[in-house]
């Protein structure tokens, strides 16, 4: 995480700008999901606003945030514990996003707009960046926008928030070791594969790489 980043711009269903203190809830997230903050650690808030390069005060609000969301827990008189999720855990959620981004994705590649379509692909670039740099949190911020700008093109969102959830309570323990295999790139790639087989309208091709692209996300990224 770069000391002087506020984290990645995330999407808020609306259209508005999201505030400071969300920015910064953002980013905490985006940290604990590629398991920068590790499961069991206490963090405080003055630790991790000098590792933000801001002010202790949103970074402190942010936490509770994330308290109420269930991330990480309060620790009196020291900070904030991350919370661990359990295999278990995160098998039911990869499952329960299976069963929606997969459908839903693939009904897309008859309905969405090329251009709406197009219009993310900066974003899937975006990733490939963050993977080649080994930016984790970059990547995780990118790979957010992209799957929830995907979604959002089938116009329904609850459907949104509910995977923006479940995104939430994940963790990807292993993204770190896939940056030192080399690995990161290839999956990363797998965005601009999907983009394509829509733009193509290739429900099968859709179908095929999103299946894969999820298995990545339990079977490699979620590795501890």
């Amino acid at each position: 995480m770069n000391a002087t980043s506020t984290g990645p711009s995330l999407p808020h269903l609306g259209g508005r700008r999201p505030s400071h203190r969300e920015r910064v809830a953002d980013a905490l997230r985006a940290a604990l999901i590629a398991g920068e903050l590790r499961p069991g650690e206490v963090y405080s808030a003055p630790g991790l606003a000098a590792r933000f390069g801001v002010s202790a005060t949103p970074v402190r609000e942010a936490l509770l945030d994330l308290a109420k969301e269930g991330l990480v827990d309060t620790v009196p008189n020291k900070g904030f514990r991350v919370t661990a999720v359990s295999d278990r855990q995160l098998d039911e959620y990869t499952h329960i996003r299976s069963l929606v981004e997969i459908p839903t994705t693939v009904a897309l590649a008859g309905a969405a707009d090329p251009v709406a379509l197009e219009a993310l692909r900066p974003v899937a670039e975006e990733i490939v960046t963050a993977a080649v740099a080994g930016d984790l949190v970059a990547y995780v911020g990118a790979d957010l926008r992209f799957h929830l700008g995907l979604l959002a093109l089938a116009g329904n969102g609850h459907l949104v928030e509910v995977v923006r959830d479940l995104r939430r309570r994940s963790r990807l323990y292993g993204l770190t070791a896939l940056v030192a295999q080399g690995r990161l790139e290839a999956s990363a790639r797998e965005h601009l594969e999907i983009l394509d087989a829509l733009l193509a309208r290739d429900e099968r091709a859709v179908r095929e790489v999103m299946t894969r692209h999820l298995g990545h996300v339990r079977g490699l990224w979620a590795g501890a």
